[in-house]
């Protein structure tokens, strides 16, 4: 099964180009499901079909849905969301405050991407297709994971033995309900789930990620940050879409000026995503609404191309042994030099792009070696080990 995420700055037509997707694949026969993980969910209106939580049929072999963070949390939650309802209302009555506050900041990206990994259990397609939210909110459903793990792996050792040594404690000083053997049971549940999630969406024969942008520099610049972004969590970018072109006989008048300015941004684009497949797609003289339109929009795009395919595959991350220790090279392009930061902490690095930062641990062969200097070049982060 194939994984396709759709990102990009809002307003650039991502859910347009995923249901044009799924369509284009879903006719050649392929089993599809298109899913919005976006909180402002508009697929529904792009198949003018009223979606659910659970997929519905919207063609030979093409099924929707749009994720409801509602329902999903009241299935995942459970026992945890009970735990902390406790605490909450120990001075207090229950409100819908208290419910509101019992959904924590990155819990809704985290239960799309639970929901998207039980899609992929569960097998009945051979290809999902992912409306993700703007680039911001796409970066926390992806980075999720990868935070939620360390901070579980740190933070939660004390699991049940210790919970049960202070219970006969804190319980009767402190009047605070500790975690029961279920709350436990559930929360290692939860890490397995996501640790098992980390390594699905780090897998680039079954994941990839595709830019939607518009020939305008500032979307441009965005797509940039988002492709260093995706590089410095090790996810692959095998397309980027240039979507909302003005075809020729419109850029007369009024609209003239923007040729230049379209013509430098695709020439910008080409020149940068160098050797990554870039797709073009001019503006419609109509709303991409409806199965027909969405499919010739898909044959459009990729003409004799397989959508369902891993277009393009690099290595990120890389090692390098030299006489005098190693070097790791990370293929970040797009970066200020100014905006990196790194730092060292054990058998843990983190690499920082100005407001994005990534905790990881090292491999083994560097764990032992401490860093001796680094230096971006030529789009890549070049860190020496000794």
């Amino acid at each position: 099964m194939r994984i396709i995420l759709y990102t990009g700055k809002g307003g650039v037509g991502k859910t347009s180009i995923a249901a044009a997707t799924a369509c284009k694949i879903a006719s050649e026969g392929k089993r599809v499901l298109v899913i919005s993980t976006d909180l402002a969910h508009s697929l529904s209106d792009s198949f003018e079909v009223k979606l659910s939580n659970e997929p519905i049929q919207i063609s030979e072999n093409l099924y929707a849905m749009e994720i409801d963070s509602n329902v999903e949390n009241e299935k995942k939650w459970g026992n945890i969301k009970g735990y902390f309802e406790k605490l909450m209302i120990l001075k207090s009555k229950e409100t819908i405050e208290t419910e509101e506050l019992l959904v924590f900041p990155g819990f809704e990206e985290l239960l799309a991407l639970i929901k998207i990994k039980e899609l992929y259990d569960g097998g009945e397609y051979d290809v999902l297709i992912v409306d993700c939210a703007p680039t911001g909110e796409t970066m926390s459903l992806l980075k999720f994971p990868d935070l939620f793990k360390w901070w579980m792996e740190r933070i939660f050792p004390m699991k049940k033995k210790g919970a049960k040594i202070m219970k006969p404690i804190i319980e009767p000083t402190m009047k605070i309900p500790m975690p029961t053997d279920d709350v436990f049971d559930e929360i290692e549940n939860l890490y397995a789930k996501i640790d098992e999630l980390h390594s699905l969406m780090l897998n680039k024969k079954i994941v990839s990620i595709r830019i939607v942008t518009t020939p305008e520099k500032i979307v441009v610049k965005e797509a940039k940050r988002s492709f260093s972004y995706l590089h410095l969590f090790d996810y692959n970018v095998d397309g980027i879409i240039i979507n909302k072109i003005f075809p020729e006989e419109s850029i007369k008048g009024y609209f003239e000026k923007w040729e230049d300015i379209q013509k430098q941004s695709i020439k910008d684009i080409e020149d940068s995503f160098n050797g990554i497949p870039i797709f073009k797609l001019e503006l419609m003289k109509s709303e991409l609404r409806r199965y027909e339109l969405l499919k010739k929009v898909g044959d459009n795009i990729y003409r004799e191309l397989r959508p369902e395919e891993v277009l393009f595959k690099e290595q990120i991350f890389s090692i390098n042994k030299e006489e005098e220790g190693y070097i790791l090279s990370v293929r970040m392009p797009f970066v200020d030099r100014r905006e990196l930061s790194l730092s060292q902490n054990g058998d843990e690095l983190i690499i920082g792009i100005k407001n994005e930062k990534r905790c990881f641990v090292l491999p083994k062969k560097l764990q032992s070696k401490e860093v001796l200097g680094a230096k971006y070049d030529d789009g890549k982060l070049n860190i020496k080990f000794a």
